[in-house]
């Protein structure tokens, strides 16, 4: 099970951080990745955090201003968002699966927390 929190109303240049409190599985085997989707379009990996070396990858569009982190002392993952803009609005969804940004490689899901930048 995984599920997230932090979402919420920001202005243009604000901040958030994402958490995401995994259980059920073994979470230090997973790689753990961050997936949004908008109104209108299609699921986007964002960013991946990788089981064993805790290598990342970001999607261009997020590079230097969103910053993922995990705890496997305490099963989670989390999303550093700063600099926010209009264009990051979408629901926020965690995942645990193999390293990469390919959504259907992925086997555990959360529900979603909603990320609106609006001024």
């Amino acid at each position: 099970q995984l599920v997230e929190s932090g979402g919420g109303l920001v202005q243009p240049g604000g901040s958030l951080r994402l958490s995401c409190a995994a259980s059920g599985f073994t979470f230090r085997w997973y790689s753990m990745a961050w997936f949004r989707q908008a109104p209108g379009k299609e699921r986007e990996g964002v960013s991946c955090i990788n089981s064993s070396d805790d290598s990342t990858m970001y999607i261009d569009s997020v590079k230097g201003r969103f910053t993922i982190s995990r705890d496997n002392a305490k099963n989670m993952v989390y999303l550093q968002m700063n600099n926010l803009k209009p264009e990051d609005t979408a629901v926020y969804f965690c995942a645990a699966g193999p390293y990469g940004l390919a959504a259907h490689e992925y086997d555990y899901w959360g529900q979603g927390t909603q990320v609106t930048v609006s001024s």
